[in-house]
């Protein structure tokens, strides 16, 4: 296993950051217009509206990220979590989970939503392990993409 060092957001993470989500979501899907709307620009859309953006590390370089973004409900929407894609398959996302899951009980979270697709199995799967369950998907959705919402009760 990968030893990770992990950070809060800071503003040269913005690179990684969005080259990281770029990356998957070009990989699986199509980049959303919300997508590169908030990619563009963390500090604005995630970190100035409450939330937060989560960090891994190996070796100085930044292999792994996640947002704790809030909704217009004043829920937290788990997001933008990504992998460096040569380095999947280590553990990395498991550790950056757990990392994020136990700075939201710090920060008194109470619940985190989740969206996602079926077609991610290793995400989904990562997500059940850590106590996701599937809820039911309201339509619209932020996301064209997402055909799965989940939540954790922490």
């Amino acid at each position: 296993m990968i030893l990770l060092i992990f950070d809060t957001y800071k503003p040269q993470y913005a690179t990684a950051f969005e080259a990281l989500n770029l990356n998957w979501l070009e990989q699986f899907f199509v980049v959303e217009p919300h997508d590169k709307e908030v990619l563009s620009d963390p500090s604005k859309f995630i970190i100035q509206t409450g939330g937060d953006i989560l960090v891994a590390k190996h070796e100085d370089k930044v292999v792994g990220v996640v947002a704790l973004m809030p909704d217009e409900n004043g829920l937290f929407e788990l997001t933008k979590m990504a992998v460096d894609a040569q380095l999947r398959g280590q553990k990395i996302g498991q550790q950056l989970l757990q990392f994020t899951l136990d700075f939201a009980r710090k920060k008194g979270l109470e619940t985190l939503i989740l969206y996602s697709n079926r077609k991610l199995e290793n995400a989904i799967y990562l997500y059940r392990k850590f106590g996701f369950i599937e809820i039911p998907l309201e339509q619209p959705n932020p996301y064209l993409r997402a055909d799965i919402k989940m939540q954790i009760k922490l």
